[in-house]
């Protein structure tokens, strides 16, 4: 598949999750085989203000590529303006443009998927950011509309196509929906048969065979995964032997569990410093340490591990653990 001048050589892509996909995430994805990875959300209020934070999460290295960087905002110019800083100083791959968040405090504000209800904003937006980086790939994430009286699909794909967007990807749900209720993959379908460019499906993907029943059902040109990267990382991996017609798993050994646990650990410790690191390392342990004899006791012990070396403690502990109940 190609998004633009972009090719990506495997079709299962990392989804842009606040609070998630962050650099040393991203990172882990991308050794497992995720074929595309995509920045946090990141503010183009914050992007043109130069706010210390939102620049740090736009920071990536060569081995992330092809990365795409996704931004949301309300007013043509400052998206146009942060698309332009993000391409000088970073040079991504792909610039995404969210209109699929339903989070009310970026929708109250105009952001996200609240562009769904004004067509015309959306119009103006979309047009400011790939006149901005003419030489960069512009892609959209969106959800199918405001609500259930409200889908624009039907409209809004053949739109963004002649705008000059160069892939959609498209979670089926409504924003009143939020994550609730069944994704409708009917729409995926739909703007596959309608559009040229490339279809990107999304929601309700929990599995490999969710990958599979996607692809078949929809035939969209790739599948985008959000939740269900959470402490597996290696559904990139597994999809990828699918893909090629190879035994896959939906499971991982406890030795890769704990061995992907440190990797994590030390990305973010080299990432962010100790104390940040640790802090964030707590929700991602939390998913990662479930599903086992002996899970509960693990993640209470270094969920709520006080410092550095009580956590590192832990995990070196763990891994003993996990290599014990290998023999």
């Amino acid at each position: 598949m190609k998004i633009g001048n972009i090719q990506i050589d495997f079709p299962v892509l990392l989804a842009p999750m606040a609070g998630f996909t962050d650099y040393p995430f991203r990172v882990l994805c991308k050794r497992m085989g995720a074929g595309l990875v995509y920045s946090e959300f990141v503010s183009a209020d914050g992007i043109i203000r130069e706010n210390t934070r939102t620049i740090e999460m736009i920071q990536f290295s060569d081995e992330e590529r092809p990365i795409g960087i996704q931004i949301f905002g309300n007013d043509p110019e400052t998206m146009s303006e942060a698309a332009s800083f993000i391409d000088k100083k970073f040079s991504p791959d792909i610039i995404d443009i969210n209109y699929g968040c339903p989070v009310p405090k970026v929708t109250k504000k105009g952001g996200g998927s609240a562009a769904l209800r004004d067509l015309c904003l959306m119009d103006d937006i979309t047009i400011a950011v790939i006149e901005a980086v003419p030489n960069i790939p512009v892609t959209v994430k969106m959800r199918a509309g405001w609500d259930n009286d409200s889908i624009v699909i039907p409209e809004v794909g053949e739109r963004l196509q002649n705008i000059g967007i160069k892939a959609i990807t498209l979670h089926p749900r409504t924003t009143k929906q939020r994550y609730k209720g069944k994704a409708n993959w009917d729409l995926i379908k739909y703007l596959k048969q309608n559009i040229a460019i490339p279809v990107i499906g999304n929601g309700d993907i929990y599995c490999v065979d969710d990958i599979k029943k996607m692809f078949d059902y929809t035939e969209c040109d790739a599948v985008m995964i959000a939740r269900a990267a959470q402490g597996n990382p290696w559904i990139f991996r597994e999809a990828k032997k699918f893909l090629n017609n190879k035994k896959y798993s939906d499971s991982s050994s406890l030795i890769e569990i704990a061995e992907v646990c440190n990797d994590h650990f030390n990305l973010l410790i080299n990432n962010r410093g100790q104390s940040i690191g640790m802090n964030l390392m707590r929700k991602h342990l939390s998913n990662y340490l479930k599903g086992f004899p002996g899970a509960a006791r693990y993640r209470q012990k270094l969920v709520t591990a006080g410092t550095f070396e009580i956590m590192k403690n832990g995990l070196i502990e763990f891994e003993k653990f996990a290599a014990g109940s290998n023999k």
